[in-house]
């Protein structure tokens, strides 16, 4: 498949306000390993292969198990993550599927068990963030593997 424009080089101005919300979200307080996984079950879920790649390179570095890694997909079954962790997992799969579902106040419930408001708002932020980068990478069709975590900051 063949990349259809860098968005990037074409329009970096474009790109100045989800620059700031990724900002945001990494000066949030939420844990780096937990961002790292709604980043990459919401890619998952959209497709976006190369976020996918992105993203599991990132957690990687930030020391995220293979284990964990590999059962991201089926975190249900598994007790791999923690309650925290798997109240983000749900929340993400929510807001990403959104026009699947109504968003119910059982869910809300166990999101603010385990999230402050402040919290919410930022995991909130984090998926709408991701949510726009797959859309960018799919639409555009950016080439997966190009990735280096070792370029990044």
């Amino acid at each position: 498949m063949k990349q259809r424009l860098n968005y990037q080089t074409v329009a970096p101005e474009a790109l100045k306000g989800m620059m700031e919300l990724e900002k945001y979200v990494a000066g949030s307080g939420l844990e780096h390993s937990l961002y790292e996984l709604v980043k990459l079950r919401a890619s998952q879920i959209n497709g976006c292969a190369y976020c996918i790649d992105m993203h599991s390179k990132d957690a990687r570095k930030a020391g995220e198990t293979e284990q964990r890694l590999y059962a991201l997909t089926a975190w249900k079954e598994t007790s791999f993550y923690t309650p925290r962790e798997r109240a983000a997992l749900a929340w993400t799969e929510a807001m990403t599927l959104i026009s699947k579902n109504d968003m119910p106040d059982a869910l809300y419930q166990q999101l603010t068990e385990h999230f402050s408001e402040k919290e919410q708002v930022a995991l909130t932020m984090a998926i709408v963030a991701i949510n726009g980068w797959n859309r960018l990478a799919i639409g555009f069709r950016v080439k997966p593997g190009s990735y280096n975590p070792s370029n990044t900051l």
